[in-house]
Order: structure tokens, then C-alpha cells, then sequence
């Protein structure tokens, strides 16, 4: 998906939903319609398509767009924090173990590509760990029927005393995950406070609110985002987070207020 595409969805988020007219007056009243004569909003049509964006048309000429379930994930980064931090867990982990031969190297290294895309995190370099169920997982991950001899997939808990935040710690490198979420939180201290009036303001604005996706999506793409009960401590995570609506609901506000008269 195209970034000025990503960049729709998640002006959408934040801002809720887009009421517009399509009038050449009202397309020079706000931020959606600058953003639209910049090329902003042209994939609206093909994202109404795909089911990511649906709207309603009113008599008046007013039409709303907003975003569907699909399109408000798509917009998170494909996950939505909230939702993963307060799922319930079982406390049964799964283990994906494997032996590929190195004269399958790239599919052994496709494997653990996907894998760690998948949240799991790596005990060893065939040993990986997931505290959720693996069912549909299970033939991605094979690629066809189940050879247990090179992959196995295994509900276990601790045999020998081994803690959750052991494992945890072993398979996740959480200093690395929050030192990208304090680099997000050094983005969102640079969000412009001043009101939006002219183009320029627009466009730096614009420059900053794709950044602070970019770094958002950097650091929750490495992030198991594990259940509350297993998060280490001083996981900055939901730290991040609400900062991060905390500045979103602000910069949605300066969206909404801007008014560009060209």
C-alpha cells in the first residue's frame, strides 16, 4: 500500500471521519481538502473498492468517509496495541521448533523471516516462542503437509522452575523495542503547536505527522505487543501509546481548524 494511501487511513483515524462537499469552496475550508488537491485523497475510490473506507451520500451533496475495521488496523499498523495488551492468555506457550537442512538455507531463512514478522520471539536460532495459539499458523508456516522430522509445533509450560519473565527476556530483546519507542516519543515532542494558516504550515505539518507514522509503525512492527500479564517491566509500550493519543488528538484538532484559502 502506496504511502500517501497509509497517510489517508491514518489522517482518517485520528481524525475520526471526513465530511466533505464536493464544492470548490468547500474543498479550500480544511486540511482534507488542501490534502486532496495535493494528491492526498485520490485513492478514496479504490480503498471504498477494497472495503477500507466506506462512505454514506446525503442529499445535500455532503458525503462521509470512514474508515471500516479493516481500514482502522491498516492504519494502526495491523494490530491494534490496546486489543493485544488486554487479550486473555492461557499461560500454555507455543513452541515452533525446526531443522532445515543448510542446503535449504533460503527456505530455513524464510521461515525465520516470517516468524519474527509473526511476533514470535527466538529462544534459539530453531527454537521460537509465541504465548498464543498456533492453528492457523500452522500450515503458513509449512508450506504444505507437516514433516515432523524438520518442523514441530508444541503447546508446553515450564518443566524446571523457569519463570514467564525468563522467557520473556530470552526471546524478546524489550531494550531494543523501547529504545524505538522512545525515539517515537522524541518524534511527538516535535508536533507543531501552532495553528495551521498557510500552505507551508500544511506541508511541514505533513511532513511531521508522516514521520511520526514512520516511527510509530518502527517501533510497534517490533513489538510482540504480549499480553498485559507477561510485559517486563519498564516496557514503554503503553507508555508511548498514550502519548501518542494524547498528541494525536491535538494534531487532529489543528487538522480540522485548518482553513487555506489558495
Amino acid at each position: 500500500m502506496g504511502v500517501k494511501t497509509v497517510e489517508l487511513l491514518t489522517t482518517l483515524f485520528w481524525t475520526c471521519e471526513i465530511l466533505l462537499r464536493p464544492t470548490w469552496r468547500n474543498l479550500t475550508d480544511s486540511y482534507e481538502g488542501w490534502a486532496y488537491r495535493n494528491g492526498f485523497m485520490r485513492q478514496v475510490h479504490r480503498l471504498e473498492k477494497q472495503k477500507v473506507i466506506e462512505s454514506q451520500h446525503y442529499s445535500d451533496g455532503y458525503r462521509l468517509h470512514r474508515l471500516t475495521e479493516s481500514g482502522r488496523l491498516l492504519a494502526l499498523g495491523g494490530r491494534d496495541p490496546v486489543a493485544q495488551w488486554n487479550r486473555n492468555w492461557d499461560g500454555i506457550w507455543r513452541m515452533v521448533i525446526f531443522d532445515i537442512p543448510v542446503l535449504r538455507s533460503v527456505e530455513r531463512d524464510n521461515l525465520r523471516k516470517s516468524l519474527k514478522n509473526r511476533g514470535f520471539g527466538c529462544l534459539q536460532q530453531s527454537v521460537w516462542i509465541t504465548p498464543d495459539p498456533v492453528t492457523e499458523d500452522r500450515a503458513l508456516l509449512a508450506r504444505g503437509p507437516v514433516d515432523v522430522q524438520s518442523l514441530l509445533l508444541l503447546d508446553v509450560r515450564p518443566g524446571a522452575g523457569e519463570t514467564d519473565a525468563e522467557i520473556v527476556a530470552g526471546a524478546w530483546d524489550f531494550a531494543d523495542i523501547n529504545e524505538r519507542y522512545a525515539k517515537h516519543c522524541q518524534v511527538l515532542a516535535q508536533c507543531p503547536r501552532q495553528r495551521l494558516e498557510t500552505p507551508s504550515m500544511a506541508t511541514s505539518f505533513r511532513q511531521w505527522f508522516r514521520l511520526e507514522h514512520e516511527a510509530w509503525l518502527d517501533a510497534v512492527g517490533h513489538d510482540p505487543l504480549l499480553p498485559d500479564c507477561l510485559l517486563p517491566i519498564g516496557y514503554l509500550g503503553r507508555e508511548a501509546w498514550n502519548r501518542r493519543l494524547e498528541v494525536m488528538s491535538e494534531a487532529a484538532s489543528l487538522m480540522r481548524e485548518f482553513n487555506c484559502q489558495e
